[in-house]
């Protein structure tokens, strides 16, 4: 596996615990809006610990770009990770991912499961291609939702939220259930993406089913 030893260029605060990093970008380093990579820190402790990092930018940018959620709590990568200053090194490895934009649809992200989806929203602006998607965001507070005012820019009334732990006017509260979806879908004859902790994937798969919407319909990332 190939691996590069990239800098931290900018590092911004998008949520009060999400960071954008945005690193150097190695000669002829490619990606599919949807994709992965493995990353780590440049450290002797660190630099075999590898996560994976969806990118987050154009594949067109001039750097890569990852929207990264920081657990400070956990003694772990992420929290190393948002310590970091521009100027530290990390490194990535070779791109994968299951996700990719096969035709309009329906994404239904939760929490930092929506960063798959970031690069391929941004893509389909710059093709002039959004307009028959809808995407569908849980998330426990209003303060947890990442980019919202872009993905609202976007989408429009195609941006869909849902709140778990708080209620807001404007945004329905609860989780996502049969009932929701039938509420807020109209097709089930589309195609649809879904990204996010395991637990919210087994039951949203289990209510598109009762919904008729066959397997080869739905795109992963597991």
């Amino acid at each position: 596996m190939e691996e590069h030893i990239v800098k931290i260029l900018n590092i911004e605060k998008v949520t009060h615990d999400v960071k954008r990093f945005r690193i150097e970008k190695p000669e002829g380093y490619r990606f599919t809006p949807g994709q992965a990579t493995e990353l780590s820190i440049n450290t002797p402790e660190l630099k075999d610990e590898k996560r994976p990092f969806t990118f987050t930018c154009l594949n067109s940018a001039s750097y890569l770009e990852f929207t990264i959620k920081i657990y400070s709590s956990r003694n772990g990568v992420t929290n190393e990770l948002g310590k970091l200053e521009p100027g530290a090194e990390l490194i990535i490895r070779d791109v994968w991912g299951a996700i990719s934009y096969k035709g309009k649809g329906v994404f239904i992200a939760g929490g930092a499961g929506i960063t798959p989806f970031i690069s391929i929203f941004r893509d389909l602006q710059t093709k002039n291609e959004i307009t028959g998607n809808k995407l569908i965001f849980a998330n426990k507070t209003k303060a947890d939702i990442i980019l919202e005012q872009e993905f609202n820019k976007l989408l429009g009334k195609d941006f869909v939220n849902i709140l778990s732990d708080e209620t807001v006017g404007g945004y329905s509260h609860g989780i996502i259930n049969k009932e929701f979806l039938k509420a807020n879908i109209s097709d089930f004859n589309k195609k649809f993406y879904v990204c996010g902790p395991p637990p919210m994937i087994d039951a949203v798969l289990v209510q598109l089913a009762d919904l008729g919407v066959g397997e080869n319909s739905i795109t992963l990332e597991l």
